[in-house]
């Protein structure tokens, strides 16, 4: 994804000047800064989050991986619940 920001000719000139001494460019550079900036930002949410708020989050992030298209019928979801008993 494409994303125009503007920086400040200051700013500009320091990540210039960083990129060289990382032998990268700048936008490479600006990449690593905001991926670090998020990793970061959610390990701070993460260590904010109550235990429930954990709980939550992580059922909802399995949801995402699951398969949306593998479906069971009614009377499967019945016999695999009642089988518990």
């Amino acid at each position: 994804m494409r994303k125009n920001i503007d920086i400040d000719d200051l700013t500009l000139t320091k990540l210039k000047i960083l990129s060289a001494f990382e032998n990268t460019s700048v936008k490479a550079l600006m990449e690593k800064a905001v991926k670090f900036y998020v990793k970061e930002n959610e390990k701070d949410r993460w260590a904010k989050m109550t235990d429930e708020e954990k709980e939550d989050m992580g059922l909802w992030l399995l949801m995402q991986e699951s398969d949306k298209n593998d479906t069971v019928t009614e009377d499967e979801l019945f016999k695999i619940l009642n089988s518990e008993d």
